[in-house]
């Protein structure tokens, strides 16, 4: 902020003054008294009264409920209400944070408050702080919340900033002897202010263009008459009047006679008659050898011709033309042509889910229980798109598909829940059937060196195809396996798998077939051999095969590369996930690569989320991807600059890094990221580099409210699910080489 002209505080003092004198008065004629703070002859400069400023947040995670924009300088009272007095019913925390650390703001407020409303204070917080004039930049800081920000203004006390900037506006170049500028001309926009000073500049093409930012002269080559309007804003809130530059240009001389070159073409959905299904789009372009193309122009129909400057958009079911044509700079016009084509209305959207039932069937004992199996049969019935696919899970298992009905024969009680979706995108909600498998009373859990609940064998990575049954130990195939050990050497694990199947044969649990189908994968996946797997086992190995075994939750998706990674992409703002429901992890060390790819000159927010409880068992939870940040952690992959001030390395919104300490590789540059959790120790390496090591003690998170066990003394949970995340357009990230060593 810019020093204030030295009458200021002579200003000041004759208001002290005639403030006392008035007071004195007030006095003498007695019957008067005034609540207002009044200033003594011995002040040293204006009285200062206390503010409170008070932040609200509800159940929009685009934007606080309300939040003040202006305050006065010297002491305050933050009030931040988080609750459901002001709309929270959900139970979703949200920070107020003060940004310290982009010198455009002020920085003398460190202010990180996190309040929801199952808190002790039951989401209201309170903070005391002295604030000094100028702006200061304020966000919150839980994950998908990147809009949630603003700006507050502080001005003096007793001195608010009422006068706006002042703008003039210079336009130069060749001029001929009317005063027409030859070939383009140059606008440069100029603001001052004597008050808080600039805050910003801005501009508008012609008598009603959008007002745009000015960075920098704008240059302006098309030939005929132009209006560029200009204003400025202060720090303090002024707006000035608005102010306009007309001017002239003309074509350089020339002696070009010939018309530019144009063409169109028309892109869309199309059915099978060739009509553009709810929408088509017209895309003009126009080429000049000569004075080169001043300007193009279209008209729908008969309509009135248009300055063309984007592709045309047309929704309207029925038949069209679009007309479109072109000039130079030497005033020479192409000559009319059209685009003609039909737009017909989309069908009818399918909104309604299918409906699904399942149905249990076996022999029973007098308990109701099955006798040694229960055969589970699933159907799904669609009368709008028609069924798509339907998916069951066993016992909390990952949801698979379904192709026949599914058997279930291990003692015990068993849940299996199932759901359906529709070709288009309808999913039902899941339902489930409980039932209780029997063998001659109440058997205990067996005790299996590993849990495997999928449908066939696999050793490490490689799928047998082999059906994963129990055995006659009540231990499943895969579960005798060990191939989640870590192994010392090949040999010794290829001689272990020998000496299982081995056992397995000569008991008749497997066939020769089998027998050399276990033996062979077991020599192909590569357990035990030093430098190659190194204990590690792959979940994303860069095929759609291994892509196929992890689930897409929230907005967004993932693509598979070329090269064998994955790309984000998302339409619209707002978080997904891609997550592994395979099976949980409790200790481990997780590797991976992860890439910047995003467009221009920014930088891409990603994170890997850990440690997170099955998403599908939270039927409170209107969207899914949530259940990894409420009951997880995410480790954050950020290199911006500014933005968030959780960069690389950072457990998203309890241990935060900085670049300084993250480091920075170029854009498009492969990460080696190493996370390493023991107990509720987490330890973040980036390419080789430990950059940060956190001990989850329960300090500022929140116990889970459900059921669940977060871990002793409020920690979240000892052991959990993985995933990647989609953050927001713009936030392009690619991940490859995904793998994990159970610690």
């Amino acid at each position: 902020m810019r020093s204030r002209t030295p009458r200021a505080p002579r200003a000041a003092q004759r208001r002290r003054l005639c403030t006392a004198l008035f007071a004195a008065l007030l006095m003498v004629l007695g019957g008067l008294t005034s609540t207002a703070a009044v200033a003594r002859p011995d002040d040293t400069g204006p009285s200062v009264r206390a503010q409170t400023l008070t932040w609200t947040a509800d159940n929009d995670i685009s934007k606080y409920k309300s939040a003040p924009t202006t305050a006065v300088a010297g002491p305050t009272t933050i009030v931040f209400e988080n609750s459901e007095a002001t709309g929270n019913t959900t139970g979703m925390p949200h920070t107020l944070t003060f940004d310290t650390s982009d010198p455009e703001y002020n920085n003398d407020v460190t202010l990180n408050i996190m309040a929801n409303p199952n808190d002790d204070k039951g989401g209201k917080h309170t903070a005391e702080v002295t604030l000094t004039p100028g702006r200061y930049r304020y966000h919150c800081t839980i994950p998908g919340h990147g809009s949630m920000q603003g700006i507050l203004v502080v001005t003096e006390g007793g001195g608010e900033d009422t006068t706006a900037p002042q703008t003039a506006a210079k336009v130069e170049g060749t001029t001929n002897a009317d005063g027409a500028y030859v070939g383009s001309a140059t606008v440069a926009v100029t603001a001052t202010d004597e008050g808080s000073g600039v805050d910003k500049i801005e501009y508008a093409v012609g008598a009603d263009g959008a007002w745009q930012p000015y960075t920098a002269p704008v240059v302006v080559d098309q030939v005929g008459t132009h209006k560029i309007r200009h204003r400025a804003t202060d720090k303090a809130g002024n707006v000035s009047a608005e102010k306009a530059a007309d001017f002239k240009v003309v074509a350089p001389p020339t002696d070009d006679r010939t018309p530019p070159e144009t063409s169109a073409t028309v892109s869309g959905e199309k059915n099978d008659q060739g009509q553009y299904v709810g929408m088509a789009t017209v895309t003009v372009t126009a080429s000049d050898t000569g004075s080169g193309v001043n300007k193009i122009e279209y008209a729908i129909g008969d309509g009135a011709w248009t300055a063309y400057t984007a592709p045309v958009m047309v929704h309207e079911a029925g038949a069209h033309k679009v007309r479109y044509r072109a000039s130079d700079k030497a005033g020479n016009q192409a000559g009319e042509k059209t685009a003609e084509f039909t737009v017909v209305a989309p069908p009818v959207e399918d909104r309604t889910p299918p409906e699904t039932s399942a149905k249990v069937e076996g022999s029973k004992d007098s308990d109701g229980a099955y006798l040694g199996k229960a055969k589970v049969t699933v159907t799904a019935t669609d009368a709008g798109s028609g069924v798509d696919k339907v998916e069951y899970s066993l016992d909390g298992g990952p949801y698979l598909a379904y192709e026949a009905p599914v058997v279930v024969d291990r003692v015990g009680r068993h849940t299996v829940a199932y759901r359906a979706s529709d070709k288009a995108g309808n999913a039902s909600e899941a339902k489930t059937a409980s039932f209780t498998v029997a063998e001659g009373g109440g058997v205990p859990a067996p005790d299996c060196p590993e849990y495997d609940e999928r449908l066939t064998v696999f050793v490490g990575t490689v799928d047998t195809g082999i059906p994963n049954r129990v055995t006659n130990n009540r231990c499943r195939l895969g579960e005798l396996i060990e191939d989640e050990k870590e192994w010392t050497s090949h040999a010794l694990f290829l001689k272990h798998v020998k000496s299982v199947t081995d056992k397995l044969l000569r008991a008749g649990e497997i066939d020769k077939r089998e027998y050399n189908k276990i033996n062979r994968a077991a020599k192909q996946s590569g357990i035990g051999k030093p430098g190659q797997t190194e204990g590690y086992r792959k979940l994303f190995d860069g095929t759609q095969a291994s892509l196929d075994k992890w689930e897409q939750v929230g907005g967004g998706k993932f693509g598979l590369n070329a090269d064998g990674s994955i790309t984000s992409s998302t339409s619209v703002e707002g978080m997904g996930m891609l997550w592994f429901p395979q099976r949980k992890y409790g200790d481990f060390s997780l590797k991976l690569q992860w890439r910047d790819d995003a467009p221009g000159n920014g930088n891409a927010n990603g994170g890997v989320f850990v440690r997170f409880p099955q998403v599908h068992d939270h039927p409170e939870e209107s969207r899914p991807e949530w259940v990894a940040i409420k009951y997880g952690h995410e480790i954050q992959a950020l290199d911006r600059p500014d933005g968030d001030m959780y960069k690389t390395g950072s457990v998203y919104g309890f241990d935060r890094v900085g670049l300084a300490g993250a480091g920075v590789t170029p854009k498009g540059t492969w990460n080696d990221y190493e996370i390493k959790v023991v107990d509720q120790h987490y330890s973040v390496y980036r390419n080789g580099v430990l950059i940060n090591e956190f001990d989850n003690t329960g300090g500022q998170e929140f116990t889970p409210p459900r059921g669940d066990d977060p871990g002793t003394d409020g920690r979240r949970y000892s052991s959990g699910y993985l995933g990647v995340q989609v953050h927001g357009v713009t936030d392009v990230i690619s991940y490859r080489d995904i793998r994990i060593k159970e610690l």
